[in-house]
């Protein structure tokens, strides 16, 4: 593993995986209230989501960010598995 990825917390996790959870854990709507961006606020889908965030980098960052650090998702927390 490469020092770079070493210390990346998302390593491993795709981005899928991380809007799959904050839909799960979020819902469409609260999302599209914290993150305001269309994709999360007009007939929102995971396939169009990640369509959307895979092409804009902005859009990406600030998803990954807010799922590392908002919150008290049930992801934080050492024992989950999901």
């Amino acid at each position: 593993m490469s020092e770079n990825q070493k210390n990346n917390p998302l390593h491993g996790i795709t981005l899928e995986t991380i809007l799959n959870r904050l839909v799960e854990f979020y819902g469409w709507e609260k999302l599209g209230k914290h993150i305001d961006i269309n994709c999360f606020n007009s007939n929102p889908t995971i396939k169009s989501s990640l369509k959307f965030l895979r092409k804009t980098g902005w859009a990406r960052t600030k998803v990954e960010n807010f799922y590392l650090n908002y919150g008290n998702p049930p992801w934080k927390n050492n024992d989950y598995n999901g």
